[in-house]
């Protein structure tokens, strides 16, 4: 059984990472899916696009990725706290292939630095994989639920409630394509009851070939009815390192 790019980032993050306990990918998917004839198919399948695609074949060796980091929440005095604003760092070097990298890591900085990676030749974009499972940690521990629970039930969305569509993206002074995966996983859930408003959480991820690691942004974000904000929480690519 092949293993997919994103589950071999999550074995290597686990070995050395504290944002996770329990080692399964995010890819929506345990078995890796069969190709797919692209020239007939109106949109990619959310899954392949996000965790089966080598999207460090385009960084260059020797350079730095820096991803700008939100996070803040309307819920007062919640275990959130005050917002946080800060970044996470890829420092890319030549892997064993054109397509894969070693990669080392910085998950913020300070007293929120977050022991994270080294990773060795990988093709994928770790920091899907970091991103969500520190956004897992945090949700777990607000809703008091089970972390695995929350993993499946968003690995199931992507296969089953993503929409991906074509968006356009701003790089270096040019419009370039990419897609915008989007979905909410908890939507309709059995455990709606328990989830404090946090099961209209929608996700949206956005990638493009031709940005430097393919992620331009991901974010989960979650309004209260009368439109306030329970959650943002997302992760933009900094075109300055670009």
């Amino acid at each position: 059984m092949r293993r997919t790019i994103l589950a071999a980032t999550l074995a290597a993050a686990l070995s050395t990472t504290l944002l996770a306990t329990t080692p399964f990918a995010w890819a929506a998917s345990d078995t890796a899916p069969a190709a797919k004839d692209t020239a007939k198919a109106a949109a990619p399948n959310a899954g392949d696009l996000l965790f089966e695609q080598p999207q460090m074949k385009n960084t260059t060796p020797g350079s730095t990725l820096t991803y700008d980091y939100l996070r803040r929440s309307g819920i007062v005095k919640g275990p959130y706290g005050p917002p946080l604003n800060d970044a996470i760092k890829l420092t890319v070097e030549p892997g064993k292939s054109a397509e894969s990298r070693d990669i080392r890591v910085q998950m913020f900085s300070g007293g929120n630095r977050v022991p994270a990676g080294p990773f060795t030749d990988m093709a994928g974009n770790p920091v899907l994989s970091l991103f969500l499972e520190n956004h897992l940690k945090g949700l777990a521990g607000l809703l008091e639920a089970n972390p695995r629970y929350i993993k499946n039930a968003i690995r199931k969305g992507l296969r089953e409630k993503a929409t991906v569509t074509p968006v356009q993206v701003d790089f270096k002074g040019r419009k370039v394509e990419g897609w915008r995966v989007e979905m909410k996983p908890f939507e309709g859930d059995a455990q709606t009851e328990r989830m404090r408003g946090f099961d209209t959480t929608t996700y949206t991820f956005i990638v493009a070939p031709e940005v430097p690691g393919e992620i331009v942004s991901l974010e989960a974000r979650t309004l209260k009815p009368d439109g306030g904000e329970l959650l943002e929480e997302r992760l933009d690519y900094d075109q300055k390192d670009s």
